[in-house]
């Protein structure tokens, strides 16, 4: 007789498949018109297989969103342990954005469009974790531009951040570094800061950002 299999260990690689082809459909098409059943046969896994790894549709677009503030939140609390400079952070900080729109564009587009089909629990948790990380933007900004005070550096912060973002809702033939460029520029000029006195180092490694492969995105 054939011994007992053991438990059945979870692919990693599924996983990611799964979350790359969710991220694809539904920023393709919007989260009510995607199927788990879509989702299965874009990843070449049997729709039931994606129970091994996810309870429910829900469950796929809850990571997504946790893998970008994930990514996000420990960038920018690296950048303050590393460096005082307000500067380097800010610099830091813009960079992280851009490169991660450019890089992810699937995922950075259901982060931006999908927020309203999270369910409520998360929807609030998230929440909380975005105003935190839009709150050390908020710092960075108020230690170079002292005299804003905090409701106008709530108002810059988060244009600016629209203005990186506004590149995921069309198609550029520019190359992706002028791009980044421009993409840069526009946002020190909406918080009021000289692009050439900001630090673009990046602040995260690239395995450091929100996986998989097929995320990866160049503008197309």
């Amino acid at each position: 007789m054939p011994k007992n299999a053991g438990p059945r260990v979870r692919d990693p690689e599924r996983r990611e498949r799964i979350l790359d082809a969710a991220a694809e459909l539904i920023a393709r098409h919007g989260y009510p018109s995607v199927s788990l059943s879509d989702i299965g046969s874009a990843a070449g896994i049997v729709g039931s297989g994606i129970y091994r790894h996810f309870d429910n549709k829900g469950a796929i677009l809850v990571e997504m969103f946790d893998r970008v503030v994930d990514h996000l939140v420990s960038s920018a609390e690296q950048s303050l342990a590393l460096s005082p400079d307000p500067e380097v952070t800010l610099g830091i900080l813009i960079n992280d954005q851009v490169e991660l729109v450019l890089r992810r564009r699937a995922l950075c587009q259901v982060y931006v469009r999908e927020a309203r089909n999270l369910p409520e629990g998360d929807q609030l948790r998230l929440r909380w974790r975005q105003r935190h990380y839009v709150a050390l933007w908020e710092d960075a900004l108020c230690s170079l531009r002292p005299t804003i005070g905090h409701e106008l550096s709530r108002v810059l912060v988060r244009s600016a951040i629209g203005s990186i973002h506004s590149i995921l809702s069309f198609t550029s033939t520019l190359n992706e570094p002028d791009v980044a460029v421009a993409l840069r520029d526009c946002a020190c000029r909406v918080l009021g800061v000289t692009p050439h006195g900001i630090d673009f180092a990046s602040g995260g490694n690239e395995e450091d950002m929100p996986q998989t492969d097929g995320l990866t995105q160049s503008l197309r």
